[in-house]
């Protein structure tokens, strides 16, 4: 038999190595404290088998030995650099840190990157975060209670007191993998829930980690083996990251096993007994059967551990997909100060940052840029109002007033943030003047258009609100218990990649509404980071239909201010959606002075209270600065600010005055005699969000001009997209054009996976690598935000690794160890966060697209009922969105169109006015500064059955083709390589009508 033998610490710390007990094998292991001089010293002498070599165990305690060694044997770690000090703080010429990056021997590390102590029993990992992400640093530790992380929000600067390793930061979808060897020939994996994302530990009821084993890819067991050889460790344990469908080992440590798994226990108990016998009586090891004399059986009380179960849908129908397009939370207005500068100093400043180009522009965002940029301003802008201005000229007067603005807008915040303010320089005049050198001439530059983008900032009320339409989706959306799909998710059944635009309210949105989705804590900025990828192509942007857009504003002006009726009146009864500026009040051009007059009503109030602005904040200077990063981890109002009688939020009375002043002077202009309807949304943008945010400040009038600007507002707003249908369709098919191709993209990919899981002849080996669409999109969004920040690669890629780049692994629970019912269950989930522009762009694809020459005589995919009802709903406000689900009838046969369905629903956000009875249940909301987010509503009529054959027919002709996701090789389209059958579907699926995706209707 085996007998173990276990020396205690007084043993090995005190006793002489001579009187230590006699042993065959010997179990060793790297740990902190531990005499590993003593113990190589004993089996000099007594000669027993090591299980784990000591020698090696040297380089445990050196993270940079133990990626040298990991980088010999080939094994992919991190893109990283060392930067080593012989004392603390010491000076490095090859070591330059900036405000969003690190550069070490000329390698430069954008921000997000992780720094690692060189000591590999120091475990104090930091994560530092890019000023676009909100800055600030995440230390990692060991476990302590239920926390092994901690966010700080004003740390940007690295450690130096020491050597450290700097990588860079691999997202990895808030999963963790451990992998636990026995042997080079076994390795056992386990998710957990990354501390990077909020750092609270999830237990179970006994006080255990919760973790779930996972299957590994024949790459990542390769990869186990060769960790296991070249350390020469049976016996060990290493972090895994996966990112972007590759694998980096990134941490080896000593003896390592698992905690409460039964078949592991099995299966290392086997395999340490073949070992042992193997080295020491290996007659007998033949001998003894492979597994142990009993059967080990999980007690029942786990295998019932949660439900496990997705859930079904009448008889037989299990959900499998869940697409959602979500607009941004509640924000701040956005604002633009445009002025022509003369001054030495700007014109300068625009030089330094442009490379010394006398004719090219430049963009301000960083921190030291917009310091700069604020210390000139200071310069050129008085303290305070001398009340000599009344002297100067008007346009004098306006630009010292525009100039103030801009001060004011730096000067917001405490610290800077690219996220939330934005500067142009572009050159507009020039003088020739004698080069440095007197060679000759050269140009320079004499005057400049600056541009300041600000504001459209998320509120406090819009993180709440996407937090809570995450809870919701968490508890509604999925079927099952309420934590069913945190359960889908921590176990790998649940594929779940978000997606956000380049705006940072929308990407603080996306950070939000997946802290509520997946029951996270803590702040924005590391759940932003790992989980969120930005898409501007995707997301971003109305130029593709500019043009369009033009002619529908146009034509809407004509309308409203000719008071010109609708045309086609004969049909507006049964179908008022169909006529030209349908939705338009009748009387829309008496509404527009009346709008004039009640804005200049409500400016000269906020310019009184401008006023007297800095008296009052010379009192109260406490709250003269704001810290808009702080606010980012706020769900309440500021209430100390409201006490104080100051504005909600951020704005101060000046720059208050300033957006209101905009809206007078570009809505109604006097000398011309002419108002611009553009401006109609800002002005109901401004209402509201003063209604909302800044009550307490009663505005006489204001509720008056809200009533008159919805009015205009809920007519403007749908028909800037398209005056009629066709026009909506045109226009919506050439914005969300890209949008509606990856959704296809998603909804195919989904089906795919499902027909290729239900084949009988599918394996588990299948199931690892199931190549999509999907990861070229995401390589090619991370090339495109990062700006190809891995500058050297761990190893060469060798032919089968190229044709791998193709394909995206799906990570797959392990049934063998899983404590769950159905381990082959999926659920894949995409999350695209945008703006109004893009949700009413696929909104009108989706209701009009039947209006398509090449779809004459289909039905609209929306039911009449519900056309109605959209023509009526108006505004899709904060948090609108529109859910695709598709679910599988997993009794009808493969072949059959009605085995994957459709179920589209939408909501209009928080679309409720600030007016609504106080007496109701919003009183409390509005109190909080909140609206609260309507219900998700049907698309279609119940019991209908939209298949997924009927709803890609129908919007394929407006979505952009797979080709045009480039790379564009049979492989990389998003299906299954298995048999000539799903290739086949693939011709079929994508007959595009080439006129349509050009935005020919």
């Amino acid at each position: 038999g085996v007998r173990i033998i276990i020396f205690g610490d007084k043993v090995i710390l005190e006793d002489p190595i001579e009187i230590w007990p006699k042993c065959d094998c010997l179990i060793a292991f790297c740990s902190s404290g531990f005499p590993l001089q003593k113990a190589q010293a004993y089996a000099a002498l007594r000669r027993p088998f090591l299980v784990n070599e000591l020698e090696p165990q040297y380089l445990l305690h050196d993270r940079r030995k133990v990626y040298e060694h990991l980088e010999k044997y080939g094994i992919p770690v991190p893109n990283y650099a060392l930067v080593n000090r012989e004392y603390p703080y010491q000076e490095l010429d090859h070591f330059i840190e900036q405000e969003d990056f690190v550069e070490i021997h000329g390698k430069r590390f954008l921000k997000p990157f992780v720094e690692k102590p060189a000591n590999g029993d120091d475990h104090r990992i930091m994560i530092y975060y890019p000023n676009s992400a909100g800055g600030g640093m995440k230390e990692l530790f060991r476990k302590v209670g239920n926390r092994s992380s901690e966010f700080h929000p004003d740390v940007r600067r690295v450690r130096r007191e020491g050597s450290y390793i700097y990588e860079e930061f691999m997202p990895t979808g808030g999963t963790d993998v451990k992998v636990y060897t026995v042997g080079p020939g076994y390795a056992h994996a386990e998710a957990r829930k990354s501390p990077v994302v909020d750092g609270v530990v999830m237990r179970n009821p006994d006080g255990k980690e919760v973790r779930y084993p996972v299957l590994l890819t024949p790459m990542e067991k390769q990869m186990a083996r060769d960790v296991c050889n070249a350390f020469r460790q049976m016996v060990c344990g290493f972090d895994l990251l996966r990112c972007d469908g590759r694998s980096y080992v990134c941490d080896v440590n000593g003896w390592s096993f698992v905690k409460n798994s039964y078949k592991y226990y099995d299966d290392a108990a086997c395999i340490m007994r073949k070992i042992f016998l193997d080295a020491k009586a290996p007659h007998l090891s033949s001998t003894i059967p492979p597994t142990l004399p009993w059967k080990s059986k999980a007690p029942e009380g786990l295998t019932r551990q949660g439900s496990g179960i997705i859930g079904t849908f009448g008889q037989s129908e299990e959900l499998r997909c869940v697409v959602v397009v979500i607009r941004h939370g509640d924000r701040t207005p956005k604002q633009k100060v445009k002025l022509k500068v003369t001054e030495e100093k700007l014109l300068n400043l625009m030089l330094k940052y442009n490379g010394g180009k006398p004719r090219a522009e430049t963009k301000l965002k960083s921190a030291v840029q917009l310091q700069d940029l604020l210390d000139a301003t200071r310069q050129l802008v008085p303290p305070t109002r001398s009340g000599q201005e009344s002297d100067s000229d008007a346009e004098d007067l306006e630009h010292i007033e525009k100039l103030r603005q801009v001060k004011a807008v730096l000067e917001e915040g405490g610290h800077f943030s690219g996220i939330y303010r934005k500067v142009q320089l572009k050159p507009l005049k020039w003088i020739k003047v004698p080069e440095h050198n007197g060679d000759g001439e050269e140009d320079r530059p004499i005057e400049a258009l600056m541009i300041l983008k600000y504001g459209g900032v998320l509120t406090h009320a819009g993180r709440k609100q996407a937090e809570e339409l995450g809870r919701f989706f968490r508890n509604n959306i999925y079927p099952g218990e309420g934590t069913g799909l945190l359960r889908l998710h921590s176990t790998y059944r649940h594929d779940l990649k978000i997606y956000s635009s380049d705006e940072g309210r929308v990407q603080m949105s996306a950070a939000a509404f997946a802290k509520g989705l997946l029951d996270l804590e803590g702040q924005l900025t590391p759940i932003l980071v790992s989980l969120v990828s930005k898409d501007s192509s995707m997301l971003d942007g109305l130029e593709d239909a500019s043009i369009e857009m033009d002619e529908a504003k146009a034509r809407l002006h004509e309308i409203i201010i000719s008071n010109a009726k609708a045309k086609n009146t004969n049909g507006s009864v049964e179908f008022p959606w169909m006529v030209d500026g349908a939705g338009l009040p009748p009387n829309a051009s008496e509404l527009l002075p009346k709008m004039a007059t009640l804005t200049k009503q409500v400016t000269a109030q906020v310019k009184l209270l401008a006023e007297g602005e800095d008296e009052k904040l010379a009192l109260t200077s406490s709250f003269s600065r704001y810290d808009q990063a702080k606010a980012l981890g706020k769900t309440t109002i500021d209430a100390a600010r409201i006490a104080a009688g100051l504005p909600c939020g951020s704005e101060s009375f000046l720059l208050m005055f300033a957006r209101w002043k905009k809206l007078e002077r570009d809505l109604y202009n006097e000398r011309k005699d002419r108002f611009d309807i553009t401006q109609i949304p800002d002005v109901y943008d401004s209402c509201k969000y003063d209604l909302v945010h800044n009550a307490h400040l009663n505005l006489k009038g204001l509720e008056e001009l809200y009533k008159v600007a919805q009015l205009l507002a809920d007519g403007v707003i749908p028909n800037e997209y398209g005056i009629n249908p066709k026009q909506k369709l045109k226009i919506g098919s050439k914005i969300a054009r890209r949008l509606m191709g990856k959704v296809l993209i998603d909804l195919r990919n989904t089906r795919e996976e499902a027909i290729c899981v239900a084949d009988p002849k599918f394996t588990e080996d299948e199931a690892l690598f199931l190549p999509t669409k999907e990861v070229e999109h995401q390589q090619k969004i991370q090339v495109r935000n990062e700006d190809g920040r891995r500058s050297s690669t761990t190893s060469e890629k060798s032919m089968d690794q190229e044709d791998e780049d193709d394909r995206e692994t799906k990570y797959r629970l392990d049934p063998k160890y899983a404590n769950v019912k159905t381990p082959d269950r999926h659920v894949r989930t995409r999350l695209y966060f945008t703006s109004e522009s893009h949700i009413h762009s696929l909104m009108n694809v989706l209701r009009y697209c039947n209006l398509d020459e090449s779809l004459h005589g289909e039905d609209s995919l929306v039911c009449q009922s519900t056309l109605d009802r959209l023509h009526r709903t108006r505004e899709l406000d904060y948090m609108s969105n529109i859910v695709l689900r598709m679910f599988e009838n997993t009794e009808v046969p493969l072949e059959d169109e009605k085995r994957f369905r459709i179920e589209m629903t939408f909501s209009r956000g928080a679309d409720l006015s600030p007016l609504e009875d106080k007496t109701s249940e919003t009183s409390s909301l509005l109190q909080e500064h909140t609206l609260p987010i309507m219900g998700p509503e049907r698309l279609q009529e119940v019991g209908s059955c939209l298949t997924l054959d009927k709803f890609e027919k129908m919007v394929r002709p407006f979505a952009m083709p797979p080709e045009d996701f480039p790379p564009a090789t049979p492989q990389a389209l998003g299906y299954f390589s298995k048999g000539a059958g799903v290739l086949e579907r693939l011709a079929s699926f994508w007959p595009f009508h080439k006129g349509a995706a050009n935005g020919k209707i």
